[in-house]
C-alpha cells in the first residue's frame, strides 16, 4: 500500500494547476504510477471501477478509456459497461452509444444502460429504437428494461405503441411486476384511457402508494374528480398511508368539484402529517381556496410562500383565482407585479390575465394587454389569440376583436366561435352569420359552441327565421343540442313575442329543461308582460334552483311592470324568508384608464355636485326635445313626480353625466352595468347621444348597446 503515501507528492507537483487541471493530471499520473509500480496488491477491476465511479468530468472517462485500450481491457464486459454508464451519468450520451456500438456482443445489462441513458436525457424515440433493436438481436428484456420503455411511451403519448409494449410485458412474464404495472397505469391515464388504467390497477395484487397515486392522479387529470375521490376513500380503508404527491392529486379533485368543506378537512390532514411546507401542496392549496372563492385565504398562502418568485404555478393559481372569482382588478395588479419583477409568465398566466382584463372592461387596459402579448413569445399562440378576441369583444370594441382575428394565420374552430360570439354580444347578427359561412368555406367544421354564438346573435338581432334554420341544421354536423342551445331558441322566440311557440318548444324538448331554459322564458314573459306564463316559468325555476335571487327579482319585475304591487310585496316576503337580497345595481365608467363606480342616487363621488348639476341640465334638454320618461320602468309604487325623479338618478345615467364633465367633446363614453338596462335609461341615453353628439357604449348584463345620433345598435330589441 506504499502507493497511497505518494499521493501528496503527486499533488504537490501540480499545485499550480487549476482545480480541474489538478484533478485531470492527478488521474493520469495516478494511473501511470500505479501501472509502473511493483506493488500489485489490488485488483485492476476494482481499481478501474473506483476510478470510473469517482470521475466528475467526461475528460476523465476519455483518459480512462484510453488506458483500458492500452492495457488490453477494452473488451472487458464489466469495465466497458461501467464506462458506458459513467458517460451516461455525465450526460455524454453520444459517447456512451459509441462505446456500446464498438463493443462486440453487448449483454442485456449494457443494453439496459444505454436505454436508461436515453430515458434520463429525454430521448424517447431513441429508447424505443434501442428496445426494438434489442428484440431484433434476440435479447429478452427484463424488469429493468420495461420501466424506461413504458416511460418513453408515456412521454410520446403513442397509444398504439403502448398497447404493443403492454403485450410484450405480458409475454415476458412481467404482468404482475408492481413497478412495471404502476408505469402502465400512469401511461394509460396520460393517454386518456383511464378505463384501461383502472383495468391494470384492479389486476395488481400488491398496491403500493405509487399504485394508488397513479390511479387517483389519472382520474383527476382526466376530469373524473368524483371517481378520484372515491378511489381515495377506498385507499384510506387500506394500510397505505398517503404522501404529499397523492395529496396534491386529491386536493386537485376537491378543487374541481368545489368541495370547500372536504378540502378544508384534507388541509387539516396535510398539517397533521407535517407536509404543509411542501411547495406543490402549497400551490394546490392556493388553487383550491382561490377556486372555491376564498381568495383571502389563498392570498395568505401566496404571501407566505418562501420562494413564490421562482414558481410560475403559484402565480398562476393566484391570478387565475382572482380572475375567476370577480376580483379582476386584483388579478391584473398581480400580473403587472409579476412582470415588473422580471418573472417569466407562461401561457396559462397570460390567458388568466387577459380574462381578468375582459372582466374589468377597460379598453385602454385591453390595448395594453394586447401590446404586451404581441411583444411576448405567446403572440402567435392560438389559445392566447382566442382569449384576446374575447377580451376585446367584452371591452366594447368588436372592431379590435376582428383585427386580432384577422391577423391570426391559423384559425381553429374555437377562434372562429369566439369571433362569432363577439358579434353576438354586440347584437351584430348578420355579421355572425356571414362569418359562419366564411368559416365553412375555409373548411372548418362548426361545433356546439359555434351554434350557441350563432343562436345568441340571432336572438339579440331578432333574426327568428335564420336562428330557427341554424338550430335545425345542427344535426347535419353531428351535434346534439344541449340545454344551452334550447335556452337560446326559447330566448329567440320569446324576445320576438312568440311566447306560445316558445312554451310548446319547451314541452317537446327531448331532455329535461334546465334552469337556463325556464329563465329565458321568464325573461321573455317580463318583456311582453305575460303574467300567467311567467308565473308558471317562475315556479319551475323555484323548484330547480330555489335560492337563486335572480329568479325572484325577475318575477317581481314582471309583477311591477303590470302594477301588481301586492304580488311584488309577496315576492319580497318570499325572498326575506329565504334570506335572499336583491343584487345592488351599479355602473362603471372608464375615464383616462381609471374606473369609476356609481350606484343609483350615488352622492359619494368627490365631484357629486358637478355630476348632479349635469344630470339636471340633461333632464332639461331632454324635456326641451320632447322626451317623455317611461315611468313604468320604476319598480316601486310611487307617484308620477317621484317616479320621474327616481328614473333620472339610475347608475348608468350618473355614469353618463360624469363622463360628460370629465372628457373632451366628442370622446366616446364606455360604461358597464351589472344588470339589464331599464327601458327608460335606454331611451334617454339614445336621445342624450344625439344632444351631446357623442357615441356612448353601454354593456349591460345581456349585451352591448352602441348609442349614436339618437339610435342604438340593438334597434330597441334587447
Amino acid at each position: 500500500m506504499s502507493w497511497i503515501f505518494t499521493l501528496p507528492s503527486l499533488i504537490t507537483k501540480h499545485k499550480k494547476f487549476t482545480p480541474f487541471e489538478t484533478h485531470t493530471c492527478l488521474v493520469l499520473n495516478l494511473i501511470k504510477h500505479l501501472c509502473s509500480s511493483s506493488v500489485h496488491c489490488f485488483k485492476s477491476h476494482s481499481f478501474y471501477e473506483s476510478l470510473i465511479d469517482n470521475s466528475t468530468h467526461v475528460t476523465h472517462l476519455y483518459q480512462i478509456h484510453g488506458h483500458l485500450v492500452v492495457s488490453g481491457l477494452q473488451y472487458d464486459r464489466f469495465l466497458m459497461t461501467k464506462l458506458v454508464n459513467g458517460n451516461s451519468n455525465l450526460g455524454h450520451v453520444c459517447y456512451a452509444r459509441k462505446l456500446f456500438d464498438e463493443f462486440p456482443d453487448p449483454d442485456l445489462f449494457m443494453w439496459n444502460v444505454v436505454i436508461r441513458s436515453y430515458s434520463r436525457n429525454g430521448m424517447w424515440r431513441n429508447v424505443i429504437e434501442m428496445f426494438r433493436s434489442m428484440r431484433w438481436v434476440g435479447l429478452s428484456p427484463d424488469r429493468f428494461t420495461f420501466p424506461c420503455v413504458v416511460k418513453a411511451c408515456n412521454e410520446l403519448l403513442d397509444f398504439g405503441l403502448s398497447c404493443l409494449v403492454h403485450g410484450q410485458i405480458v409475454v415476458y412474464g412481467f404482468g404482475s411486476d408492481v413497478f412495471v404495472q404502476n408505469g402502465l397505469v400512469v401511461l394509460y391515464a396520460k393517454c386518456g384511457r383511464i378505463d384501461l388504467a383502472r383495468g391494470v390497477f384492479d389486476g395488481l395484487c400488491d398496491r403500493t402508494i405509487v399504485s394508488w397515486t397513479a390511479i387517483i392522479s389519472g382520474y383527476a387529470q382526466n376530469g373524473e374528480a368524483w371517481e378520484a375521490l372515491r378511489m381515495f376513500n377506498q385507499m384510506r380503508k387500506s394500510d397505505v398511508k398517503p404522501d404529499w404527491i397523492l395529496l396534491v392529486s386529491v386536493m386537485r379533485a376537491y378543487t374541481d368539484v368545489d368541495d370547500l368543506e372536504q378540502g378544508r378537512s384534507l388541509h387539516g390532514c396535510v398539517i397533521k402529517t407535517g407536509l404543509e411546507d411542501e411547495s406543490d401542496l402549497v400551490i394546490s392549496l392556493t388553487a383550491f381556496y382561490a377556486k372555491c372563492g376564498q381568495v383571502t385565504v389563498a392570498r395568505s398562502f401566496f404571501d407566505e410562500m418562501k420562494t413564490p418568485n421562482n414558481n410560475v404555478m403559484m402565480w398562476n393559481a393566484m391570478i387565475s383565482g382572482y380572475a375567476k372569482n370577480g376580483h379582476a382588478e386584483e388579478a391584473v395588479e398581480l400580473f403587472r407585479g409579476m412582470i415588473s419583477r422580471s418573472i417569466q409568465p407562461d401561457s396559462i398566466t397570460v390567458r388568466s390575465a387577459i380574462l381578468a382584463c375582459a372582466q374589468v372592461g377597460s379598453l385602454k387596459l385591453a390595448q395594453w394587454m394586447d401590446d404586451y402579448v404581441r411583444k411576448s413569445k405567446y403572440g402567435s399562440g392560438i389559445f392566447v389569440i382566442t382569449t384576446l378576441i374575447d377580451m376585446y369583444a367584452k371591452c366594447g370594441s368588436v372592431e379590435s376583436a376582428r383585427a386580432v382575428f384577422n391577423r391570426a394565420s391559423d384559425k381553429d374552430v374555437v377562434m372562429w366561435s369566439a369571433m362569432i360570439m363577439g358579434y353576438a354580444l354586440h347584437g351584430q347578427g348578420w355579421e355572425a352569420i356571414y362569418l359562419y359561412h366564411a368559416m365553412k368555406r375555409d373548411g372548418v367544421c362548426p361545433n356546439d359552441v359555434t351554434f350557441i354564438g350563432l343562436l345568441t346573435a340571432c336572438s339579440h338581432s331578432g333574426l327568428v327565421k335564420q336562428g330557427w334554420e341554424l338550430f335545425n341544421c345542427m344535426r347535419d354536423f353531428g351535434i346534439t343540442p344541449r340545454n344551452e342551445h334550447y335556452s337560446c331558441v326559447v330566448d329567440l322566440l320569446g324576445r320576438a313575442g312568440y311566447l306560445k311557440q316558445a312554451f310548446v318548444f319547451i314541452m317537446k324538448m327531448p331532455i329535461e329543461p334546465s334552469v337556463s331554459v325556464w329563465g329565458a322564458l321568464l325573461s321573455a314573459c317580463k318583456i311582453h308582460r305575460s303574467v300567467t306564463l311567467g308565473e308558471y316559468a317562475a315556479q319551475k325555476l323555484f323548484s330547480l334552483d330555489s335560492y337563486n335571487t335572480g329568479h325572484y327579482v325577475q318575477l317581481s319585475n314582471l309583477y311591477a311592470s303590470t302594477r301588481m304591487w301586492d304580488r311584488v310585496a309577496y315576492v319580497r316576503v318570499l325572498m326575506k324568508e329565504k334570506g335572499l337580497t336583491k343584487y345592488l345595481g351599479f355602473s362603471v365608467i372608464e375615464i383616462n384608464g381609471k374606473l369609476h363606480t356609481f350606484h343609483a342616487g350615488d352622492m359619494s363621488h368627490p365631484r357629486a355636485k358637478e355630476i348632479f348639476d349635469e344630470l339636471q341640465r340633461l333632464e332639461r334638454k331632454l324635456k326641451d326635445v320632447g322626451f317623455v320618461p317611461h315611468t313604468e320602468s320604476v319598480l316601486h309604487d310611487l307617484n308620477y313626480e317621484e317616479k320621474e325623479e327616481n328614473l333620472c338618478i339610475h347608475s348608468e345615467r350618473i355614469a353618463v353625466a360624469y363622463g360628460l364633465i370629465s372628457t373632451a367633446p366628442g370622446t366616446t363614453l364606455r360604461i358597464t352595468k351589472n344588470l339589464r338596462a331599464c327601458v327608460n335609461c335606454h331611451s334617454a341615453i339614445k336621445v342624450i347621444s344625439k344632444i351631446v353628439e357623442r357615441e356612448i357604449i353601454v354593456r349591460d348584463a345581456n349585451r352591448f348597446h352602441h348609442f349614436k345620433d339618437g339610435l342604438c345598435s340593438c334597434g330597441d330589441y334587447w
